[in-house]
């Protein structure tokens, strides 16, 4: 048993079994033995790789990218430059190096990067140079807001239900044994259609993020971008573990594997939506294309990147990453709809296809 499995036995003996989310926060968390307190996450050697470690083209196209909102918007200054869930800070750097070729942009720039694992904090300073570090996006200072999240929504904590013979209960981790196992809570009066034995999930916490970014960009100006794996109005099970590249039991070894779920974006839409915000949403492989992904890659690979094809491929394709991961948009209305939203403009219940 590692030390936090130790610790969230001694819990659950103490208070009762707890919710997923409470288990994902402990694991992902914790100050001494939590999986972003203590390993090395990205890259290949670590457990998986983001966008942004595939291959430098994503996060210059995505600077590009806030680079032309923020023209399209009368180029505000100063304005607030903000990552949610930075990792390394390699999406930021080279968003960064691309935001370079708009004059006076990165003078008006000033970077915030929400981030809670000290560690991360001390590599995004050694890479990323000054910036101030927030603890929540609700702290992100007044003014324009010009947004970038990559795979920060699906490491949120989430609550998962499933329906019994009796109704949905929430399902909880309790102890078997001695062992952390699954279980389910008593049945709860829940109004939602299910076949016995299927499982929803909820992330109490990610709505509400998205609401205030969308609040302080309706009221200030500014533009927000969350990529990540997930969909629709998703249903079933979607709560895994990864370590070492690899699916392995989410309850075996707290603290030492990756922890994630797919994002419903639905939600997230709404939430924007009913902030004041237009909302755009539509595939990751379709975005980078409308950005010129080809085009990028073969000049990066005419100048020696002999990667850089497979990369974009790796980026856009549907058996990739193209089409699992999807990419949420937030601007304020009456703006310029951000490049490759132009025609994905939505209404909180709509699921539009670019």
């Amino acid at each position: 048993m590692t030390p936090l499995a130790a610790r969230i036995a001694e819990e659950i003996r103490a208070t009762g079994p707890i919710s997923l989310a409470r288990y994902m926060e402990l694991c992902l968390l914790h100050p001494q033995h939590g999986y972003y307190s203590t390993g090395e996450p990205f890259g290949a050697a670590g457990d998986f790789i983001t966008a942004p470690e595939i291959s430098q083209i994503y996060g210059e196209l995505l600077g590009l990218w806030l680079a032309q909102a923020w023209l399209d918007q009368g180029a505000p200054a100063p304005f607030t430059l903000a990552e949610a869930g930075p990792g390394r800070g390699t999406l930021m750097a080279d968003a960064r190096r691309a935001m370079k070729v708009v004059p006076g942009m990165t003078d008006a720039a000033r970077l915030y990067l929400v981030e809670a694992s000290p560690r991360l904090r001390q590599l995004q300073r050694e890479r990323l140079g000054a910036l101030t570090h927030l603890d929540s996006v609700g702290d992100l200072p007044e003014g324009p807001l010009f947004l970038l999240a990559n795979e920060f929504l699906d490491a949120l904590p989430i609550q998962q239900f499933q329906r019994g013979h009796d109704g949905w209960a929430e399902r909880l981790v309790g102890l078997q044994d001695g062992k952390l196992a699954f279980g389910l809570g008593p049945p709860m009066t829940l109004d939602l259609p299910g076949a016995e034995g299927e499982v929803i999930e909820r992330c109490p916490a990610a709505p509400a993020i998205v609401a205030t970014i969308a609040r302080r960009i309706a009221a200030e100006g500014g533009v927000a971008l969350f990529v990540d794996y997930g969909g629709w109005n998703g249903r079933g099970d979607t709560f895994q573990a990864l370590s070492g590249h690899k699916p392995v039991d989410p309850l075996a070894a707290p603290g030492q594997a990756d922890l994630t779920a797919h994002v419903d974006f639905a939600p997230l839409a709404a939430a924007g939506a009913a902030a004041g915000c237009a909302v755009g949403y539509t595939t990751q492989g379709a975005l980078l294309a409308a950005l010129g992904i080809e085009a990028r890659a073969a000049r990066l690979a005419a100048a020696g990147d002999g990667g850089a094809p497979g990369a974009a491929r790796r980026l856009t394709h549907a058996d990739e990453m193209g089409q699992l991961f999807k990419a949420l948009a937030l601007w304020p209305q009456g703006a310029p709809a951000p490049a490759g939203f132009e025609r994905a403009t939505m209404t909180p219940t709509s699921d539009p296809r670019p």
